[in-house]
């Protein structure tokens, strides 16, 4: 469905009036009671639907989750306005300025033929932007709150493009496998606190992997999570099918199934 110009206002109008009303005196007990802290877990939560329903494939869920997004950025744009920091056309005027100053390619006599030019642009003119004046090293400016494994690869990209980087695949596993040789040195030596370092530390090698194999990290463990999900969930029915209950089985009896499960997959 394509909505006109004037549509689209009239909607953003009566979404921001809707807003309004929800935070009135007269709106929803809730709602009043929202603040930008309180809304954080709630906007994370959104967040991850959007990505849930992008894999879905279904249109009709990415445009629903969209809409709860959405509605949060007003959220949010409305507590501001009653404290008197900002409203939401500061935010849209921020957005326009923000995305026109950062494409010169674009909007301007610049030139960016590939993707990793138009990052290296991108990145150069963050640095001279208010409010990055802190940023004095490659590695500042990562989110605090990111995800652990999308930190991690964020981090050795930006360490990657200043030549801090394996130069073949080769010496990467051999650093994977020198990190696992490690943790297997502190668990032998039982000491917890060198068991945990090294741990992390194989997590990092890991995910160095497959930055370098050009692989999200992210998305690479939320498939292989999915796919044991499912392995697991069909091992309950098979056992079920046998009149076990898996609670009462072995280990040997799942692994068993298990074993049985991943031979089915594979033929289908």
């Amino acid at each position: 469905m394509n909505i006109s110009k004037d549509k689209s206002m009239l909607l953003f109008q009566d979404l921001i009036e809707l807003m309004r009303k929800l935070r009135s005196k007269d709106g929803c007990p809730w709602d009043k009671e929202q603040s930008h802290a309180s809304l954080k877990p709630h906007l994370v939560e959104e967040t991850y639907e959007v990505i849930d329903a992008i894999d879905s494939g279904d249109p009709d869920k990415i445009k629903e989750e969209l809409a709860d997004l959405f509605f949060h950025i007003v959220f949010h744009c409305q507590i501001a306005k009653e404290k008197g920091a900002f409203d939401i056309g500061d935010v849209m005027a921020l957005c326009l300025d923000k995305m026109t100053r950062r494409h010169p390619h674009v909007f301007g006599d610049a030139s960016a033929a590939t993707p990793e030019e138009v990052i290296r642009q991108w990145e150069e003119i963050k640095k001279k932007e208010k409010g990055n004046e802190d940023r004095k090293s490659v590695v500042d400016g990562l989110p605090r709150h990111l995800p652990a494994l999308q930190k991690a690869q964020k981090l050795q990209k930006k360490v990657a493009k200043v030549g801090f980087d394996w130069t073949n695949i080769q010496d990467v596993i051999a650093k994977v496998d020198e990190e696992l040789g490690e943790v297997k040195e502190a668990i032998q030596e039982n000491k917890p606190e060198n068991i945990e370092e090294e741990v992390g530390d194989l997590l990092f090698s890991v995910v160095n992997l497959a930055r370098f194999l050009k692989l999200d990290t992210e998305n690479v463990l939320h498939k292989t999570i999915y796919k044991f999900v499912d392995r697991f969930k069909r091992v309950e029915t098979e056992l079920a099918s046998m009149g076990k209950d898996i609670e009462k089985c072995t280990l040997e009896e799942m692994d068993t199934v298990w074993n049985k499960v991943k031979e089915e997959i594979k033929k289908s």
